[in-house]
């Protein structure tokens, strides 16, 4: 039986259609995934996202651990409340799971990691942490929540306690601001502004209610991935997986070679990796005839296959078929898509293909 977050009797009385995912019954849309793609990209929406599983790692150790498992340098993080998108590595250069992890003391981190992914990632940390001073907690206890969207703030911060107002009121982006058991952060995985919070399971359902009667949209798993493809976002599992590193997901901007003496897991494959020089390219596509891209795809320049698409799909803000695609080196700016037996034309562009709210690509 799939499990339930605290919010799973709001999402049924809205008459959400509700599909399993990673292990958790959630509702994949209200009504129409495109209103609500459409309300974050204008307004404000907001998602339940408590699926996925909030991590404290505490201990005198917590940094070290940290720098020896994630990808990017957590040493890069010096004031508490700042924010860190990483990777977690096999030693092999493969992608564990992609995470971020907010820096709230120096004995003190929190980490949330994906929701399919949440037990792997439990075990796999519990064993690199043997013999290291530090405590790893899940906290299933915990609901979260992402608004977003350009009014998402305005709709979140008249509803916080005071203390917590104004400490989320002047979060830079990237960065989160706790009180007690609740944290603010201001992040998302949309390409808006707006926050993502943790708060206690039991205080959730009021929370949802007083965020729908302020305007604030509800909004299911559709509209968060047709959101994340057009903010040139990957998704764990499509985009990269163990058996592919960061280097060739689009993903090398968050790994830390700096300094040089940082031993963390999977350093040495992705130093051959590079030293190798043959890397794949991970691009966007923008297609230009009609029909759909999808995962899985063969991408060709002219009769040679030279990848496949890893996720794909319509693109509300832009009316147009977008994709990622993981490709050889020399594909140049344009390609062809095998769908259902037509080749049909694509560009080949640089994601995000949107941001607040704007198309950052020609059309």
């Amino acid at each position: 039986m799939e499990q339930r977050t605290a919010l799973h009797a709001e999402h049924v009385a809205l008459g959400a259609r509700m599909v399993p995912f990673g292990g958790w019954d959630m509702p994949l849309h209200y009504g129409s995934q495109l209103d609500e793609h459409r309300a974050v990209r204008r307004a404000a929406g907001v998602f339940d996202v408590s699926h996925m599983l909030a991590l404290d790692v505490r201990g005198a150790g917590a940094r070290d651990f940290l720098r020896r498992v994630l990808a990017n340098d957590v040493a890069r993080l010096r004031t508490p409340g700042k924010a860190l998108y990483s990777c977690m590595l096999t030693p092999d250069g493969g992608v564990v799971d992609d995470l971020i992890v907010y820096f709230l003391a120096d004995d003190d981190f929190r980490v949330v990691v994906n929701a399919g992914t949440a037990p792997k990632d439990l075990d796999w940390m519990a064993a690199q942490a043997r013999g290291a001073d530090v405590t790893l907690t899940p906290r299933r206890d915990l609901a979260m929540l992402a608004v977003q969207g350009p009014a998402a703030r305005g709709a979140v911060l008249p509803l916080l306690a005071g203390p917590l107002r104004e400490a989320a009121a002047a979060l830079a982006p990237f960065a989160a601001a706790p009180a007690g058991e609740w944290l603010v952060a201001r992040t998302g995985y949309t390409g808006e502004d707006g926050v993502e919070l943790a708060l206690p399971n039991a205080e959730a359902p009021a929370f949802w209610r007083a965020l729908l009667a302020a305007g604030v949209t509800p909004c299911g798993l559709g509209a968060r991935d047709t959101l994340r493809l057009e903010a040139g976002m990957n998704l764990y599992g499509q985009d990269m997986d163990e058996s592919v590193s960061p280097l060739e997901s689009g993903l090398g901007w968050t790994v830390a070679f700096d300094p040089p003496d940082r031993d963390f897991v999977g350093r040495g494959a992705l130093e051959a990796l590079r030293v190798r020089g043959d890397l794949r390219r991970f691009v966007g596509l923008l297609l230009d005839d009609k029909g759909v891209l999808r995962a899985h795809q063969k991408v060709f320049a002219g009769d040679r296959e030279i990848g496949e698409i890893t996720s794909g799909g319509y693109a509300p803000t832009l009316d147009r078929s977008i994709a990622f695609a993981r490709v050889a080196a020399g594909i140049g700016d344009r390609c062809t898509v095998a769908v259902r037996g037509r080749h049909l034309a694509a560009r080949v562009v640089r994601p995000p293909f949107v941001r607040n709210g704007q198309a950052l690509i020609g059309l």
